[in-house]
Formats: C-alpha cells, structure tokens, sequence
C-alpha cells in the first residue's frame, strides 16, 4: 500500500464523458412522471429555467476555481476547507461521500424496479431478491475498480456513448409524435390535477432537478488526473450544455403526446412507459435496456468519485489517513471497501421503505446540499477579497455575478428541501463525525474551535430532533 498520487490522466473528452456519464443516470428516466406529478409545461419551463440557470453559475464557479486554485485539486471539499476551516471542510466531505454512496443505493433500486415490470419478483425494486442481485452487483463493480482507475474510466467513456443512443431516440420519435392540441391542454396543468401555486410547483421539482445534476462537479473531483488544468473547466461547461439539454426534452415533449394525469400515474421509470403509449411494448423493452446500460454506467462512474473523495480527504488527512492509502494498481482501496460497505447498508434498509426510490433521490440530493453551498460560498469569498483577481481584476465583476447567483439558488434549494429531510440529513452527518475525531486523534490536534463546536452541537441536535421524529411517527420513510 503506498499513499503516492497516481500518474494515469484522462483526456478532454475522458473528462467531459466522466461529468455526462456521472449526470446521466437514473434521474433522467424518471424526470416525465416526477415533472407529471408536480406541474405542467408552464411550471416546468420555469423550474427548468431556474435549476438550469442556478446549476451553470455552479459550473462556472466550479470552473472558476479550478483555474484559480489549482492547488485544491481534491475538488468539492478541498472549497470548503480552504473557506471556513477544518470541520465544515468535514462535512462538506462527509455530505458529498454520503450522498454520493446513497445516490449508488437509488440506482441499484431502479434496475431492479425496471427488471420488475418484466419480472414480478423484483417489485419496486426493494424486494428480497432485489436486496439480494443488488448486493451481487455491488461487489462485482467493486472487484473491478480495485484492478484500475484507468481501465474502468475508459470503460465508463464507452457506456457513457452507449447510453445516450436510447434517450436520443426516445426525443425524436416524440418529436415526430408531438400533437400541439395535448400540449396546450397540458399547459396550465392539465385536467385531474391538484390546482397548486406556481411557486408550489416550482418548489416541488427543486430535489430533483438537484438530484439530476450531480455529476456537474465530476471533472472537478477528478482534477488530479486531468492531462490540461483547462480541461477541468471546460469538461465542465461542456457536459452541463450536453446534459442540460437531454433533461429539458425528456421533460417536455411527453407533455406533447399524453395527458398529464396519466403521466403522473406512471410506474417508474416513467421515459419507458411514456415511450410504450406511443410505439407500444417494444419501446418500454428497448428504454429499459437503455436504462440498465445508463445506470450501470453512472454506477460505475459515482463508484470512482465516492473513493476518490474518500482517499482525497484521507491524504490531507481530513478523514483517517488509511482512506488516503493506495493498492498497487492505484486505486483508494480502503476508501473503496468503505464506500461499499455503506452502499450495501443502505441497500439493505430500503426493504423497510416504502417508497425507496424517492427516499434515496431526495436524501442524495439534501446531502449534497451543504458542499454546493460552501463551494459557492468560497468563490463568493474570493471575489470579495479580490484574491487570485491580481493579473485580471476585469474578470472580478463577471465572477461577483455568477457566486452570488449561485449562492442564493443552494440557499433557495436548501429552503424547498423542507425540514423533513433536512433532519434526515443531520442523522447522517452527526453520527459520521465520529470519522472526523479519529482523523483529529490521528494528528493530536485540537477538535473543534469554538465556533465549530457550535456547529457540532447544531448538527447533534438536528440528529436527535430527527431520530425522536422517526420514533414518533412524525418523519416517515
């Protein structure tokens, strides 16, 4: 075991389908029927205008950093550490590695929720059967990351490529079905609909579309291996204009050849369905098939960014040190074999969820809530002090714009999560702080300051308003 980097690096277009293959997961194939329930086209074309606009001031903050501090190249966390110090560093960390592992959990729910419309035993994806081919497929990914970063980058570019083939299909055959009297009569929401407020509407996509784009920061986390410092930020922009583009059409066009009540109804993953009413059964077969490749892709690509923030933290011994170590074929063994344990644990609770996928997409989404927010929150901080602005003070007015933006849409996010999941995620961050005491133990070096101690105590005590809720009732799952 050695803690030296790795020497292998990954082009531009390595780069750019890491970020495309890391977005374009099982969010997309479930974007008609969560857009279904929560409003029409008119409240979609503003939500989307919103998510979309928030989220590329995110990428230009992103790709601004990575310009101007080339040396935080451990992406997402590195932003935060460098702002506020050492524990909201942590749990900038310890959010964006949970989420991320929780994110995994979703998409091995909806392979086995899609296996089930074909095959009964799979249910809704959170069956004992499912548990079980779940847990298979983790550890058969996780065998084959441990043989090489490398080999299984080149193997998420070719999956990456393969899957967008089914979605672009999907868009043009509802191009070529889209009748201009169901979209009209969608608009303002359809017949059969809750009448809801737009800003209601709105609110209600916001975790979604979250849950949709991460990824963006994927050529972020993976700086290190970048061949070009440049290609971090242009990997960047370029997969958001790719992917941004997929989600607003796959959102829309269904609007166009279905009513809106039938939409909501659908069983997830709402594309294939959505692609069966219009073609028949062949296309609800040949989207899934898509889907599988899709997800399986963005498995394996999420997979290598939980251990490389794991093994991250662990070299600037953020987390304990064993996370940074390295196996002979450079790849974060121990933050790796975490990284599955914790997958496969919440893999195994969705057996008592009610509604697993929803439960996963949301909490993955509020948990990458805090690192976004920090991140934006640093760039903002640099402008303001005028740092790295020296050789091109013209650009400081530019960047003043895209941080502010940026952070009052995660300050907005954070607001329509609601309180329920907010809580959930405190019980998620107060216990993995434990991580954060042995890496401080590690060093012999003070725990807290004492803001952050009021930060702990803040974040316990979210922890126990959130436990004594799921004991009462009061939060279910």
């Amino acid at each position: 075991m050695t803690g030296t980097p790795s020497i292998q690096k990954l082009s531009l277009f390595a780069l750019t389908a890491m970020v495309v293959g890391s977005m374009v997961g099982s969010g997309i194939f479930s974007l008609p029927r969560t857009f279904g329930i929560a409003t029409g086209p008119f409240g979609a074309i503003f939500a989307w205008c919103i998510a979309g606009g928030g989220m590329y001031t995110m990428a230009r903050v992103f790709q601004s950093l990575a310009e101007r501090k080339p040396d935080l190249d451990a992406g997402v966390y590195a932003y935060a550490k460098a702002g506020f110090g050492n524990y909201p560093g942590f749990l900038s960390v310890l959010g964006y590695w949970t989420g991320s592992c929780i994110g995994n959990v979703s998409y091995w729910v909806l392979i086995k929720s899609t296996l089930g419309a074909f095959f009964p035993v799979f249910g809704d994806g959170n069956t004992v059967v499912a548990i079980i081919v779940a847990s298979v497929g983790i550890w058969l990914f996780h065998f084959m990351i441990l043989r090489g970063v490398q080999q299984a980058a080149a193997i998420n570019t070719v999956v990456t490529v393969a899957k967008i083939v089914p979605i672009l299909v999907f868009i043009v055959i509802l191009v070529f079905a889209f009748k201009g009297d169901m979209f009209r009569a969608n608009f303002w929401g359809g017949e059969g609909m809750p009448d809801k407020g737009l800003f209601d509407q709105i609110r209600a996509t916001m975790l979604v579309t979250v849950f949709v784009f991460l990824g963006i920061e994927g050529a972020s986390v993976y700086s290190r291996y970048a061949k070009e410092r440049s290609h971090v930020g242009a990997a960047t922009i370029l997969g958001f204009v790719i992917v941004t583009s997929l989600m607003v059409l796959v959102t829309m066009l269904p609007y166009a050849v279905l009513p809106r009540a039938e939409i909501a109804e659908m069983r997830q993953p709402s594309m294939a369905t959505v692609l069966e009413a219009v073609v028949g059964h062949w296309g609800a077969v040949f989207v899934s098939i898509g889907l599988l490749v899709s997800v399986l892709g963005a498995y394996l690509a999420w997979s290598l960014i939980c251990a490389e923030v794991l093994s991250a933290a662990g070299r600037t011994r953020d987390m304990p040190a064993l996370f940074g170590t390295e196996n002979a074929n450079k790849v974060p063994a121990a933050a790796l074999w975490l990284t599955n344990v914790i997958v496969q644990l919440f893999v195994i609770s969705t057996y008592w969820s009610r509604d697993a996928f929803a439960l996963m997409l949301n909490l993955t989404s509020v948990m990458n809530l805090i690192p976004f927010f920090l991140v934006a929150a640093y760039g903002l901080l640099l402008v303001r002090r005028g740092e790295t602005y020296e050789k091109r003070p013209d650009q400081r007015r530019r960047d003043m714009i895209f941080t502010g933006i940026a952070v009052i849409y995660t300050l907005f996010l954070i607001y329509a999560a609601g309180m329920k999941y907010l809580l959930l995620a405190a019980i998620l961050y107060a216990p993995g702080t434990a991580l954060y005491f042995w890496a401080r133990f590690e060093q012999k070096a003070k725990v807290f300051t004492a803001v952050e101690w009021g930060i702990f105590v803040a974040v316990a005590a979210g922890a126990a308003v959130g436990i004594h809720g799921l004991v009462t009732g009061y939060i279910t799952i």
